[in-house]
């Protein structure tokens, strides 16, 4: 979808061709008649590992991408947010759930579908959790309840790990993706979508 400022009137109909702009080597969409380049960036996730007395708030996703797996409230942020208001938010819409975000865990890089995941640590502000819009369940679970191999995504399992190695610490570093994604466990049918495995 190009990007059209509808905040103003434009001289000229927007007719984009693909091209390199000025001295960059990326093929970009361009306007031909004002010049707007139409930039395609990474999009921004944040998300939660939310917890009520030792217990993790997921979701089952009724929605694709991998509707029926289990994941972390996250989403992408929206403009004028800040990552952990957007994390707040997504907490919000997915599970109905007051969350107040704490320490940011990771910054994940998934550059197979150019995204930048970002999960924060949070206290759930009261255990009345509901189904969103997004979400055909949602849950708390101890660490060993789990739905360990119906996990959605490889950046959940990495959240939630990171989270248990940190959960009785209060500074740390955030992690980062592994060096091989498509060794996380529990997704070798995924990784075979994006890999020669």
């Amino acid at each position: 979808m190009t990007f059209r400022d509808t905040s103003r009137e434009y001289k000229n109909p927007l007719s984009f061709s693909k091209r390199a702009p000025g001295d960059e080597d990326v093929v970009r969409d361009i306007c031909n008649n004002c010049g707007l380049i139409n930039y395609q960036n990474p999009k921004i996730i944040a998300g939660v590992v939310a917890v009520w007395e030792d217990k993790i708030l997921m979701c089952r996703r009724a929605i694709e991408p991998r509707i029926g797996f289990w994941t972390l409230p996250a989403g992408f942020m929206e403009q004028g947010e800040t990552i952990a208001e957007g994390a707040a938010r997504e907490a919000k819409e997915e599970a109905c759930a007051e969350v107040a975000p704490d320490a940011l865990i990771g910054i994940y890089n998934v550059s197979r579908i150019s995204q930048v995941q970002m999960f924060y640590r949070a206290t759930l502000l009261s255990p009345d959790i509901a189904v969103g819009p997004e979400s055909a369940e949602v849950g708390l679970f101890s660490w060993d309840e789990i739905p360990w191999k119906e996990l959605a995504f490889p950046s959940v399992y990495w959240a939630l790990q990171h989270y248990q190695q940190t959960r009785a610490q209060t500074h740390f570093a955030p992690f980062s993706e592994p060096a091989d994604w498509a060794a996380t466990p529990g997704f070798e049918d995924l990784a075979k979508r994006y890999t020669d495995v």
